[in-house]
């Protein structure tokens, strides 16, 4: 190996699977002078690449883990270490039977093909030491495979040493990262100081140590997962290769059984969560195996011996069968349950490629190394990034609460609604104790309690009867309720107030700022003060980084509001934008000020019953934004809608809201008026409209054409993206974004199904759809639409399909239902003309 440089380009920290990955793609792209160092020694310097079980299984409810893992299965098949063995995940309950129809959904929708469901018998052809008569039925995917990841981490670091690009470095301990100005500027070792704008973290478990040494966090947290394996196995005595069977996940017990050449690996998610500290885990000098590698407590694997058994007892009920080894093996948690990457918002220069674990490895280093060097990666890594995080997500309490509760999950049904019950209550809105004496019905984003519907308006259901649109099937009425239908129905007819308290609010100011959003947004932002402006924000491919709403204040004071979800990710693109030069900053507003939202054909009447200010369309028109009084508070309202109906949303300093509310309540109930939920808020009402949602539909694979946002003119001014934006304009687009109703929800049981999204929209022969640029057409967003008595889903469809009247198919957990394309482009079911909006 070479001796330590004392400049480079990047300095990769880790040398498992990750840290290969990287380094050989930012060669790949061009990048030289790449120094890797890990602490331990090569080819397995102590990770949890060394003891990983390796194997990949394709599909995942997850649009983005799906392409990570997919991408990397490509690159594993390429670099030839990949066996193609096939799996099967079994069912031992209806539940899960109808968990693996949703999983051949996703398939269909990620184009995951030739996967099916088999029965017991099925199962045992392929597997024929399983006990069938324990399970119910399977879902099979013939290319589920294991890889050999050490192999291939060899590899990718060789191949980056042959062009010339890496200079590794094994034993060598990372001792500080130096910080100044906000930016990385060294690397200090035990073998000497690099000095380095760029620093890839990507050493799994220790990622949060390293992280610290520069004043960032990576919220993860080692943990436990225990495997074992047991042999020798008469029936694989004469194996020729390390697997010849399908791999089983034994779903409804967190488990999973799979040949491990003449022995049976058999791992489990099933037991208490085990979480370490980083400080915890022995060097290499100190482990007996290796550092990930601790010592196996039998008495958390006991019921997973049984149940092992129960499924296998041809082989563990052997007792010529002994185990061979066994491990609490260490591997990295999230409290989401995603990989963190990107650059980190506390230090410039800093990257986090961490939580990445074999399946997704080198999909992920292509993709981290191409958001380094190109601005952008190809797969959409908006659900993984590392400023999603707000301060609270990234202390160890809340770390460990939710890994502790995801843990047990990783093989679980978990319904697309489902909430966190760990570590709650930590943001609460001025309103909470209002909206609790109202029996709100809280679901939880980044912290905030959120009213997603309000028990008190059960009586609104025998109102409105069947126009409520019940649903009985218990799947999709968990996490939901028909109250969310009345709420809107209810507000369509007079007035509902909403609390938006979960917003992200942060200013741009200075004497740059107007070049900052103008540099940021795609829409005009050299506007009159008051102007509010919705606009996409996009990444330098043309596609979607956010859509959001931007008011200008003052001539050097714009304010940005935008969803909690990703508001803290959008909160760095922005910062990102500022010049350097000082003239512009950020300034985060969001726990500073509160907002609520008041919709309906009566908000008018009910703001200027409160109000001297001119609240007429001709002295408020929409769009614009300026600062009234309400009794005692001084509120900046802002006319928008993202429901569909007249009306404002009205922010100010959190310690006022309580009294706003108050007032905006007794002023509200002659009018009819009730409080309403994120549930309309967040779909009914914007499905009405055919309101795009970033995350749903707009994604960065996707472009403002396609999505049928574009303007009829392009600003002049510069903004990220232009290049691209202006080239899309010119082409045809290859998929177009649709609203599809469906026409009948009467499955074979005669009972009606409502789909929840992610659902692939089918061709009336039952053929998946896909665009030329090979992207299939699935449901975005689902949802009620009460207004007009359907159910609709958003679809990107291909130019041939965005035909309004078309008729196709929806599948649904294993039926298919017939749909029609209602509207193409952004032209809304409900209130075509937007008359309600804009008197």
């Amino acid at each position: 190996m070479s001796t330590l440089p004392t400049s480079a380009k990047t300095v990769i920290i880790g040398a498992g699977i990750v840290g290969n990955s990287m380094a050989y793609h930012l060669a790949r792209l061009g990048w030289r002078d790449i120094v890797q160092v890990d602490k331990g020694p090569l080819p397995n310097p102590g990770g949890s690449t060394g003891h990983a079980s390796n194997f990949l299984f394709p599909v995942d409810h997850t649009k983005e883990m799906t392409e990570l893992t997919h991408e990397s299965m490509r690159q594993y098949k390429e670099m030839g270490v990949l066996t193609e063995c096939g799996g099967i995940e079994v069912a031992r309950t209806p539940a899960r039977m109808q968990e693996l129809q949703r999983r051949m959904s996703s398939a269909k929708s990620f184009d995951i093909d030739d996967t099916r469901i088999l029965t017991p018998d099925q199962v045992k052809e392929l597997v024929p030491y399983i006990d069938e008569s324990v399970i119910l039925g399977g879902f099979y995917t013939p290319s589920v495979c294991v890889v050999d990841s050490l192999r291939a981490g060899t590899i990718m670091r060789e191949r980056a040493m042959e062009m010339g690009a890496l200079t590794v470095s094994p034993n060598t301990e990372v001792l500080d990262v130096e910080v100044v100005d906000g930016h990385v500027v060294a690397v200090v070792t035990d073998q000497g100081r690099i000095e380095t704008d760029c620093v890839v973290i990507a050493c799994g478990c220790w990622s949060p140590k390293i992280a610290r040494m520069a004043g960032a966090s990576i919220p993860l947290t080692p943990a436990v997962h225990q495997m074992k394996d047991i042999g020798p196995v008469p029936r694989f005595a004469d194996a020729r290769g390390d697997i010849e069977f399908p791999i089983v996940r034994d779903m409804d017990t967190n488990m999973y059984e799979r040949q491990h050449g003449t022995g049976l690996e058999v791992g489990s998610y099933a037991h208490r969560p085990i979480l370490h500290e980083v400080e915890d885990i022995p060097s290499n000098a100190e482990a007996a195996l290796s550092p990930t590698e601790m010592p196996f407590t039998q008495a958390d694997f006991d019921l997973q011996d049984e149940h092992s058994l129960e499924l296998m007892p041809e082989i563990v009920g052997d007792e010529s069968v002994r185990e061979k080894y066994a491990i609490n093996g260490l591997l990295s948690l999230t409290p989401d349950g995603m990989p963190i990457l990107g650059e980190t918002p506390e230090v410039k220069g800093l990257w986090s490629v961490a939580a990445v674990w074999i399946k997704e490895g080198p999909g992920t280093g292509k993709s981290v190394a191409e958001w380094m060097v190109l601005g952008e990666s190809e797969i959409d890594l908006h659900a993984s990034d590392i400023a999603r995080f707000h301060d609270h997500h990234k202390t160890r309490e809340h770390i460990v609460a939710r890994t502790s509760e995801g843990f047990n999950k990783t093989y679980g049904i978990v319904h697309p609604m489902e909430q966190w019950a760990s570590n709650r209550n930590v943001r609460l809105s001025p309103y909470y104790e209002r909206e609790k004496e109202l029996d709100a019905v809280f679901f939880e984003t980044v912290g905030w309690e959120r009213p997603f519907w309000y028990e008190s308006n059960a009586p609104l259901l025998e109102k409105f009867g069947d126009a409520v649109m019940p649903r009985t099937a218990e799947w999709e009425a968990r996490w939901w309720s028909p109250i969310i239908n009345a709420e809107h129905l209810q507000l369509r007819e007079t007035a509902g107030l909403v609390d938006l308290t979960a917003f992200c609010i942060f200013d741009v100011i200075g004497p740059g700022a107007l070049d900052t959003v103008q540099r940021t947004a795609l829409r005009q932002m050299d506007v009159p003060t008051g102007k509010v402006v919705y606009t996409p924000v996009l990444s330098p491919n043309g596609g979607f980084k956010s859509d959001l709403t931007i008011m200008r204040l003052a001539h050097d004071h714009f304010r940005v509001v935008t969803g909690g979800a990703h508001g803290m990710a959008d909160k760095k693109w922005f910062t990102d934008q500022l010049p350097a030069d000082g003239t512009a900053q950020v300034v985060d507003l969001t726990s500073t000020y509160t907002t609520l939202g008041i919709w309906g054909p009566a908000a008018r009447d009910i703001m200027q019953s409160v109000t001297k200010a001119d609240m007429s369309n001709e002295g408020f028109p929409f769009g614009t934004c300026r600062v009234i009084e309400i009794g005692p508070l001084r509120v900046l309202a802002s006319r928008i809608s993202y429901v569909g109906d007249l009306g404002w949303e009205l922010y100010l300093p959190m310690e006022q809201g309580a009294r706003l509310w108050d007032i905006l309540w007794e002023a509200g109930l002659p009018h009819g008026m009730i409080p309403v939920g994120i549930g309309v808020y967040g779909t009914t009402g914007r499905l009405e409209k055919s309101y795009r949602a970033y995350g749903n539909e707009l994604e960065t694979e996707y472009t403002v054409v396609e999505a049928g946002m574009q303007m009829k003119k392009v600003k002049d001014a510069d903004f990220v993206g232009k290049a691209a934006h202006l080239a899309q304009r010119e082409e045809e687009p290859t998929a177009i974004l649709c609203s599809l109703t469906v026409d009948d929800h009467t499955s074979s049981t005669g009972e009606k199904r409502y789909m929840l999204g992610r659902e692939p929209i089918l061709t009336l022969d039952g053929q998946p759809i896909t665009d030329r640029k090979n992207r299939r057409s699935y449901a975005t967003s689902a949802g009620s639409a009460p207004s007009l008595g359907k159910h609709v889903l958003m679809s990107y469809l291909p130019p041939e399909h965005a035909v309004e009247g078309t008729s196709l198919l929806v599948e649904y957990l294993g039926e298919q239902y017939p749909v029609t394309v209602a509207r193409v482009g952004s032209a809304p079911l409900f209130d075509v003309a937007n008359d309600r909006i804009m008197g």
